[in-house]
């Protein structure tokens, strides 16, 4: 099959590339991000490989058609970058990574919110310069504090194991969950806010859906004891930023740590340090003593590409073959 991987970066040279020419794939890789600018570099190939930073509206799934597309497989576990419904009807199938390595993930959110709450960045920063004073570098004992974990998937059951390691008090909130399937031996609760109000930590691991975006909102934030910490590490929409933004200014939130956002579509994965970029609601966040973001990095680990790489691979087998698994939607 004729392949063209988006978006590729180094790390997908050094791990993904090799696992599909391997596999005997006819493979050609360009850095450009699929968008109706660039979409017609797809002209002639019956796959495309791409990433959550592609932009694969309507508009660009009827040109990848036209194109002669027939399989997007996602090198990812989001898909909420894909109108899955104008893919389906144009008849180009759909796969991705559903799970890589939940443990990337979960401990990105734990290093944020250690680094949030003993102000290690603010730490780091201070001592380069010759400053060793103590003041505004307090924190709290997570021991016994009580976690709000939103989403038990593989990925907030692994942050989950984690805060029990440290010995918080684990509450979880996923309506969505089987009671078959969820964790045992911690509270679920059928209410947010009332976890919201009982938490230290609130931690988002739950997938971008229409009953998921702002989930995060103004009225869940009003309820938040003033000293809580909010980790996302799921999908930048989940969390309402502009009202994140207004809890931290009015001192209705202590900490704001993240690896998405829910504008970084056309900022992460780039380098922007020279040309600079216009997001002025990203500017007034980032400038926030109190808020740490990381560029969609946490599944970056070697672990979790090899994975991936083994994973899209099987799904182009598969799609070859005429097999249709659980990673096909």
């Amino acid at each position: 099959m004729k392949v063209l991987v988006t978006g590729v970066a180094q790390h997908d040279l050094d791990t993904l590339i090799p696992v599909l020419t391997k596999a005997g794939h006819d493979i050609e890789t360009t850095s450009d991000m699929l968008n109706m600018q660039t979409v017609q570099r797809a002209q002639g190939f019956e796959v495309v490989v791409t990433f959550v930073c592609d932009d694969l509206s309507a508009p660009v799934i009827s040109a990848l058609a036209a194109a002669g597309v027939k399989l997007i497989a996602q090198r990812a576990a989001g898909i909420d970058n894909i109108d899955l419904a104008a893919a389906h009807q144009v008849g180009i199938q759909i796969a991705r990574v559903p799970a890589y390595s939940p443990y990337a993930v979960a401990e990105q959110a734990v290093a944020l919110l250690l680094s949030l709450n003993r102000h290690v960045h603010h730490a780091y920063q201070r001592v380069l310069h010759g400053n060793f004073s103590l003041q505004g570098l307090m924190g709290f004992d997570l021991h016994g504090k009580t976690v709000l974990v939103v989403g038990t998937g593989r990925i907030g059951q692994a942050f989950t194991c984690i805060m029990q390691g440290f010995g918080c008090v684990v509450l979880a909130y996923d309506p969505a969950m089987p009671l078959a399937h969820r964790i045992p031996q911690i509270e679920y609760i059928d209410d947010l806010a009332d976890g919201v109000t009982r938490a230290r930590v609130i931690s988002l691991h739950c997938p971008l859906l229409p009953e998921t975006r702002h989930i995060i909102n103004a009225a869940i934030l009003e309820k938040c004891h003033p000293n809580t910490i909010l980790i996302n590490t799921s999908r930048g929409a989940v969390v309402d930023t502009a009202a994140v933004l207004a809890a931290l200014k009015h001192g209705k939130l202590a900490a704001y740590g993240a690896d998405v956002y829910e504008n970084e579509s056309c900022l992460f994965f780039r380098d922007c340090s020279i040309s600079g970029y216009t997001d002025a609601l990203l500017k007034e966040l980032l400038n926030m003593p109190n808020v740490l973001l990381t560029p969609h990095q946490a599944f970056f680990t070697i672990e979790a590409l090899e994975a991936i790489a083994t994973a899209t691979e099987q799904n182009l087998t598969d799609f070859s073959a005429g097999r249709g698994t659980g990673n096909f939607l």
